[in-house]
């Protein structure tokens, strides 16, 4: 059986360097999904996203005139309708403390559970960064021309993104824009963008650094065991190891976990919202505004600076390795 040889010139039009790098995004994304347990902790993180809007709707529901909270206390006696209406007036007087302070309070207990699905999510993805790739050679495809290094980093930094906006900031906004959307008047939306804007500064923080190591500890190896061992030896032993007391500034900063914590104290300045809740909010309950107090006193940042060195020099420590080991072998 003969076969023709087609000469035709090729009409196509190229695709271009976005195209291929957005490859890169999608592959890993697409392979992330084919697993079990990355769909159960996205499940988790919209979940979470969920709650933040329910928790915004109900409290500005509960304090709106006629809302939820004042039905309920209508059938709950003369005691429970005073302190209702105790706390719609602080609401109504004191709008920039009190949906400050709830908004922070919303988004920094957030910020623990999306970083630590965040770090479970990376922990399936850091072998299918690079760590195939040299184990498979693939680095002699993906580094031949047009592609360069920085196009093969742009997709895999772009895979991290797309995790940690699944994971994280995606549910984060989402939960936001709905509980505003619900909202009863503007001043929830006035006064609860700084700590949204917060919580979005904490996000990009996590994202370059946590982007940076886990680069770093996927180029490392050429074995998908040992670039997993790693990635869960600074997340979880280094810092247990860094939480121990008394022990010294250079251990604490050698746990990216331990510096991303003193960051997120710094970033969201909890301390100071308790604070002023305690001290500016005329509460009637005194030892309720101490133990505000208090809790704003155990929030304060330690070590920002030093945090801050600690995750530079982690990025700069991985960029070293990943640019050193980005070559085919």
């Amino acid at each position: 059986m003969e076969t023709s040889l087609d000469l035709s010139r090729w009409r196509e039009k190229p695709k271009g360097l976005a195209y291929r790098r957005g490859t890169i995004v999608f592959a890993g994304l697409k392979e992330l999904f084919a697993t079990r347990l990355f769909r159960f902790l996205l499940v988790v993180a919209w979940l979470a996203g969920v709650m933040i809007a329910a928790v915004g709707f109900l409290f500005s529901q509960s304090v709106a005139d006629g809302g939820l909270l004042e039905s309920l206390a209508s059938h709950l006696g003369p005691r429970v309708e005073a302190m209702v209406s105790a706390l719609d007036a602080l609401v109504l007087l004191y709008p920039d403390i009190v949906v400050h302070t709830l908004f922070t309070c919303i988004f920094w207990a957030h910020s623990f559970l999306g970083l630590t699905l965040s770090l479970v999510a990376l922990t399936i993805i850091v072998p299918r960064l690079i760590t195939r790739d040299r184990a498979s050679n693939a680095l002699v495809v993906y580094l031949s021309r047009p592609l360069t290094s920085a196009d093969y980093l742009l997709g895999k930094l772009g895979t991290i993104a797309g995790v940690l906006v699944l994971m994280w900031t995606g549910p984060l906004v989402a939960g936001w824009v709905l509980s505003m959307l619900l909202s009863p008047n503007g001043d929830f939306v006035v006064y609860s963008f700084v700590p949204l804007l917060n919580a979005l500064l904490f996000n990009v923080i996590s994202l370059v650094a946590l982007a940076s190591i886990a680069l770093g500890v996927s180029a490392l190896s050429r074995s998908s065991r040992a670039a997993t061992i790693v990635w869960i030896g600074l997340w979880i032993i280094v810092g247990t190891v860094a939480n121990t007391p008394h022990a010294p500034d250079w251990i604490h900063r050698a746990s990216f976990t331990h510096d991303l914590a003193q960051v997120r104290q710094s970033v969201f300045r909890l301390d100071e919202a308790l604070a002023q809740a305690g001290t500016d909010l005329p509460l009637l309950d005194q030892r309720f505004a101490q133990n505000l107090a208090a809790a704003g006193v155990r929030e304060e940042p330690v070590d920002f600076a030093g945090s801050l060195f600690g995750l530079g020099a982690f990025c700069v420590a991985s960029s070293l390795v990943f640019f050193r080991k980005l070559r085919p072998e």
